[in-house]
């Protein structure tokens, strides 16, 4: 039962705050994971639901969907943060849970955010609570877990991936916070126009969280007009979100993006440069531009100039740092790179074989010479090293089903023409040996 003051603390808490979603049914996005006869929604409703991990971008649903698992099993809930939690605060939640199973048969779920800034040792206090099933773990991270968390929490976990929020799913959220009475503005007379709402979606970035920021603080700072109405237009909106309205519509702005990337393909940096300024000219997000940029160092120019790689992160991670207007000379400048590079996109073709071949073959079993010998009972034998023998020696590394399978094919464009001379050499090496034979 709440107090009065958790019912003041709730009342002045932020918008984003009070409309969180309590069921599923409320729950908007993700539907690869929680939409009708996916796993996890089974799970949640059987209460089957075991330790897991849930990382995304911020404001896509995490913590939120944490708190529904917990109020649809009727189970405890403790959240921690890893920022301000220690082993102290774990142990304690630990003990709490046990004493809550043992006692009364009741689950505890242990909701831990920006669970990777946990290190190992505090990680470590919770596996043993894990993997007796005393506590449920539900990690929220932003950071992909495989790189940034301990393998063996990782390992006791099921990892869920959270997708952007899409536009039209926050400008949803958006229009229920202005009906809503009880947890909403639907006490306010208010009178928010589409191009607002689409505005503050776009603006938001999938981040549902900074648009019903927005919303509130367009509405609570605007003044009602003579109708005694609070009229939120395209100029408030924009106010509210700090970012600027495109000044270009909907189709205009994607065949700029389309005509920005294939300018870069097609090795035009005139064209790329100036798409690229007009682009941010019209309010596009530049991080937009930088993230199209890394993607064609590697999609379009690859192995033929690996240098772009790094050319184009570094202008990610400087421009984050930076930001307009000298920011955006960094980009222009990987912009060029990449347009100006040879290009190959051997990589991406190599990609698309490996996915077909893992789709399309039998699951052959790992050539016995390669496989971990740490653990085998049996002798593994037969590897070759390839250091003893100058650095590369004949040997076969795929499955048996799929051996003559050649998935990367070097270009001849740029640096990749170098690939293709250390596999003629490597070739004649074979036939050498073959003869000698």
């Amino acid at each position: 039962m709440d107090t009065l003051f958790d019912f003041a603390t709730k009342n002045l808490a932020p918008l984003a705050e009070r409309m969180r979603p309590t069921t599923l049914d409320e729950f908007v996005g993700q539907e690869h994971i929680v939409g009708e006869n996916t796993l996890l929604r089974r799970a949640i409703k059987t209460g089957t639901l075991g330790s897991c991990i849930f990382y995304g971008g911020p404001g896509c649903g995490k913590t939120t969907l944490a708190n529904i698992i917990a109020n649809t099993t009727s189970s405890d809930f403790i959240k921690l943060n890893a920022v301000s939690s220690g082993v102290q605060d774990a142990k304690k939640a630990i003990d709490d849970a046990t004493r809550n199973l043992q006692l009364y048969g009741r689950k505890t779920y242990l909701l831990l955010d920006e669970c990777h800034r946990w290190n190992k040792a505090q990680s470590d206090c919770v596996l043993e609570a894990i993997e007796k099933g005393n506590i449920i773990f539900i990690g929220s991270t932003t950071e992909n877990p495989y790189s940034s968390m301990t393998k063996a929490i990782v390992s006791r976990c099921r990892i869920f991936e959270f997708k952007r929020i899409s536009d039209a799913d926050i400008i949803k959220v958006l229009k229920r916070a202005l009906q809503d009475k009880k947890r909403g503005l639907g006490n306010y007379d208010t009178d928010v126009s589409e191009e607002a709402l689409k505005h503050m979606a776009f603006a938001a970035a999938g981040d549902v969280r900074n648009a019903l920021n927005s919303l509130e603080l367009a509405v609570l700072s605007t003044d009602p007009g003579p109708d005694k109405i609070i009229h939120v237009d395209l100029e408030v909106a924009s106010q509210s979100s700090q970012r600027q309205v495109l000044t270009i519509d909907e189709s205009l702005y994607y065949d700029m993006i389309s005509a920005f990337i294939k300018s870069m393909r097609g090795s035009d940096a005139d064209a790329a440069v100036y798409w690229a300024e007009r682009l941010i000219d019209s309010g596009c997000d530049p991080m937009l531009i930088a993230r199209r940029i890394v993607i064609h160092s590697v999609e379009d120019v690859g192995l033929a100039d690996p240098r772009a790689l790094v050319v184009a992160t570094s202008a990610m991670t400087a421009f984050q740092n930076i930001g307009l207007p000298e920011g955006k000379k960094i980009l222009l400048e990987a912009a060029i790179y990449v347009a100006e590079a040879p290009k190959s996109p051997s990589v991406e073709y190599a990609e698309m074989k490996a996915e077909e071949l893992v789709k399309n073959t039998m699951n052959g079993p790992v050539p016995l010479y390669l496989q971990d010998p740490n653990y085998k009972t049996e002798k593994v034998s037969g590897y070759k090293y390839p250091h003893s023998y100058g650095g590369w020696v004949e040997q076969q590394y795929l499955p048996d089903n799929i051996k003559d399978e050649k998935i990367y094919e070097p270009s001849s464009n740029g640096e990749e023409k170098y690939l293709i001379r250390a596999k003629v050499i490597k070739q004649n090496k074979v036939e050498n040996k073959k003869r000698e034979d």
